[in-house]
């Protein structure tokens, strides 16, 4: 049976224990803050009770009985095939972090990290072992949203990276691989694109946020939850995405030409988007909107399985 190293045991290192745990893998997790191992347990169950209710696994016992929780960095190495990092979105910190991780891991074993933006080359350019390092990049939370961008360094091993795709795949993730480092990959640089535009219109008085979040949640999200933006233009046009382009790529040229710039992001933008906002941020109301979206993400994934089994 295989065993997986997660290291952090914050919202994406629980969720990844679970990817592993409900694929049959041995986990082993660890977190330098003593009370965030306390409660992990019970968090992990609540987890699992979620996925059993949408028949993403079968038992919540089986899956949170597969997870061992170590104080202990070299014991939650030990015999790991891969090593999951999911420390601080800070570059320095990592590099330090994957020195650790290059001493202590099995030689063989693969060291990924959970990095939403950083690319690999800044942490571990210096590493013995850095043709093992790689990105795996989730989307939160992992085990209810199933894609994981992997990209290596320059230095990074091919064949590292085909243990890794084949790997992810194996435990029920959607790998995609990203292939040249850039900051952000692909998922961050996309959704990043969208924010600026949203922040804009906000800004401009073009739109509500409320009714922004709607355009997207019942207009293109809903498409979007089981094709991208090609298949999507392929299937808007009577012959396809050549004669798409040839019917729409003039107008969006001239909304190209007129990109949000940094000021999207700025002091007077955010601001027009705080004031605009009609929910203020009460930590209840928050945690419940959290269970909503991963009832929901659950659903989802439930019936988009059930989905890709029909004739």
């Amino acid at each position: 049976m295989q065993r997986v190293a997660i290291v952090g045991a914050g919202l994406i290192g629980r969720a990844w224990s679970l990817v592993f745990a409900r694929a049959g893998w041995q986990v082993r997790i660890t977190d330098p803050d003593g009370t965030v191992r306390e409660r992990l347990p019970g968090r992990l169950a609540a987890d699992a009770e979620l996925m059993v209710r949408h028949g993403l696994c079968t038992s919540v016992d089986d899956v949170v009985g597969r997870i061992d929780v170590t104080g202990d960095l070299g014991d939650a190495l030990a015999d790991a095939v891969l090593v999951q990092e999911n420390g601080p979105e800070d570059a320095d910190v990592k590099r330090a972090l994957f020195a650790e991780l290059d001493t202590l891991a099995p030689p063989g074993a693969i060291l990924a990290s959970s990095t939403s933006a950083i690319v690999a080359s800044r942490f571990t350019e210096e590493l013995a072992g850095r043709a093992r390092c790689l990105v795996a990049h989730p989307v939160n939370p992992p085990h209810l949203v199933p894609l994981v961008e992997l990209c290596g360094a320059p230095w990074t091993a091919p064949d590292v990276l085909e243990r890794a795709h084949a790997l992810y795949a194996s435990v029920g993730q959607v790998p995609i691989v990203v292939r040249k480092e850039i900051e952000g990959f692909v998922l961050n640089r996309l959704q990043g694109a969208l924010l600026a535009e949203s922040f804009r219109l906000v800004a401009d008085g073009v739109v509500s946020p409320a009714d922004l979040d709607r355009t997207i949640a019942d207009g293109l999200g809903l498409r979007w939850s089981f094709m991208g933006p090609f298949e999507t233009i392929e299937l808007n046009a009577p012959e396809g995405i050549a004669d798409y382009c040839g019917r729409y790529c003039a107008f969006y040229a001239r909304l190209a030409d007129d990109p949000p710039t940094s000021a999207a992001f700025g002091p007077e933008a955010r601001d027009a988007v705080v004031r605009a906002w009609p929910h203020a941020p009460e930590p209840d109301r928050l945690a419940a909107g959290a269970a909503r979206r991963d009832e929901r993400l659950a659903a989802l994934c439930a019936h988009k399985a059930t989905a890709s089994t029909d004739p």
